[in-house]
């Protein structure tokens, strides 16, 4: 009989130590709070808009003189403008890039260092250059290529 007994009360306290089980504290709502970001992200905007606004006028210059030359049928004064171009747009994509290092949102900083990166390429793009042989070419395909350069950064600055 020791052996029932002991059998019962092997069922009796694993039901009892089943009902005495502690429900699990409720869990603490998260406090955490995104860093706000938005001032220096509108700063660092700003003057990444300035370079996009004003920035680009040696470029422009040189684009100028590039297809002058190519209009004249002047080869040479053609390239070394092309090439000035080029240098401008180098100038330009380390420009984008140094402002953007100053952004908080690392977000908006990769896709800066993107937006510098795609103009940086383009200044050795000879498709590109080559494509611009007059004015009409030039605003067809500078108003998509500063799109594209823009890209990246415009989810982030808009």
């Amino acid at each position: 009989m020791a052996l029932t007994a002991c059998g019962s009360d092997a069922k009796n306290n694993a039901s009892t130590a089943a009902q005495n089980t502690p429900a699990p504290p409720p869990t603490a709502e998260s406090t955490y709070q995104a860093p706000d970001w938005s001032a220096n992200t509108k700063q660092v905007c700003d003057k990444v808009a300035a370079i996009y606004s004003d920035g680009f006028a040696g470029f422009s210059t040189q684009l100028g003189k590039m297809i002058a030359n190519k209009e004249a049928k002047q080869a040479p004064g053609a390239t070394a403008a092309q090439k000035a171009a080029g240098e401008e747009l180098k100038k330009v994509g380390a420009q984008i890039k140094k402002e953007v290092a100053a952004a908080q949102d690392p977000n908006l900083k990769a896709a800066g260092e993107q937006s510098a990166t795609k103009v940086t390429g383009s200044a050795t793009d000879k498709a590109f250059f080559d494509s611009i042989k007059t004015t009409k070419d030039l605003n067809a395909k500078i108003e998509t290529k500063m799109l594209d350069w823009m890209n990246p950064v415009t989810g982030y600055c808009a």
